[in-house]
């Protein structure tokens, strides 16, 4: 995605380094949009995975 924006504005006579820097600041907010549900599904396998791991400590201790 990062490398589609550099090609992009490369392509439009933009240097390099400026090319980089706003692919940079325009993809980051956007990739948090995009990667919403996959995000929503791993923080709530975590929460499931923390959630067992406390109840096998708890049989555990007795």
């Amino acid at each position: 995605m990062i490398a589609a924006a550099i090609g992009v504005l490369v392509l439009c006579h933009v240097p390099l380094l400026v090319a980089f820097a706003v692919a940079i600041v325009v993809v980051l907010p956007l990739s948090l949009l995009v990667l919403r549900g996959l995000r929503g599904r791993v923080a709530s396998g975590l929460a499931a995975r923390a959630e067992e791991r406390a109840q096998l400590r708890a049989q555990l201790r007795g």
